[in-house]
């Protein structure tokens, strides 16, 4: 049976505070029309999801120079960031058309997971739409990468998603091939409770560039040498879940649907822009 098109069946409203400006931040997922797809609405201006929206501003002056460590979208006059949890959220539980009205620049970290997005959608409602999903049907390989770090999508007769991490040998996180076939069930038990993560060096690194000031210690996943820091893992592979969520997230700043076999190895948030911008290119 061919997928339909979904909404919310009510608004949705989520708020917290802002991971790099610390700001309170509020965003609002609005049902829309069919056809509509995603967008945001920032200052009165839409910013409609798709690769020509993908911007490359770095949200934080000490991340000048340096690949995104986020995902963002803009129009040219104002920018959003963080997006991907949210994105990710609704490609999970399948949603296709909304407007994502947001009070700031920045959407609302929360735990660092996409489950609070989920659960307010879920509170919020889902419905069917009239109209069949008109996916991207990827129809040739695509591959981006750089040293042993890459994405690549073959033509499927589903979308699926995988995605390996691996830091090391030695390293406090623990390496992992994790998948999704595009179960709502399974994207909401398992892979939207998984939260955003950094090593210990990393995370004193942002604190001396004026970062992350008002997060208190044990609010965030990060591991020393033997592993979390006051704090425990949701699940033994986490950190790779989260990576996927990632994923799932930059993928849909495509700004559809995509029907393909996607596999992820050690790849972040600046190549999966590339990777997005690529696929739209080549079908």
């Amino acid at each position: 049976m061919m997928a339909l098109e979904r909404t919310l069946q009510s608004s949705a409203a989520v708020e917290g505070l802002g991971l790099f400006t610390g700001e309170h931040c509020r965003c609002v997922i609005h049902p829309a029309e069919i056809g509509r797809g995603v967008s945001f609405q920032y200052h009165g201006m839409q910013i409609p999801v798709g690769v020509d929206s993908i911007c490359h501003r770095p949200v934080h002056r000490a991340f000048e120079g340096m690949p995104a460590r986020c995902s963002a979208v803009g129009n040219g006059e104002t920018t959003v960031w963080l997006v991907e949890h949210v994105l990710s959220a609704l490609t999970g539980l399948g949603i296709s058309n909304a407007v994502i009205e947001v009070s700031h620049g920045e959407l609302p970290i929360l735990d660092g997971s996409s489950l609070g997005f989920v659960e307010a959608i879920q509170r919020a409602g889902i419905e069917d739409q009239d109209a069949p999903v008109d996916p991207l049907v990827v129809s040739k390989p695509v591959r981006v990468g750089c040293g042993d770090s890459w994405i690549e999508v073959v033509p499927a007769e589903l979308c699926s998603y995988e995605y390996t991490i691996d830091y090391g040998v030695g390293s406090p996180i623990k390496r992992a091939t994790v998948r999704w076939d595009g179960g709502v069930k399974d994207y909401i038990e398992r892979i939207a409770p998984a939260r955003t993560f950094c090593l210990k060096h990393e995370a004193e690194a942002l604190v001396a560039g004026g970062l992350f000031g008002h997060v208190e210690q044990g609010e965030m996943l990060v591991f020393d040498d033997d592993g979390p820091m006051d704090n425990g893992l949701r699940h033994v592979d986490e950190c790779g879940l989260h990576k996927l969520l990632d994923l799932i997230g930059d993928v849909a700043l495509i700004g559809r649907p995509i029907v393909g076999e996607i596999r992820a190895h050690k790849s972040g948030h600046a190549l999966a822009h590339e990777f997005a911008k690529a696929v739209v290119l080549a079908q």
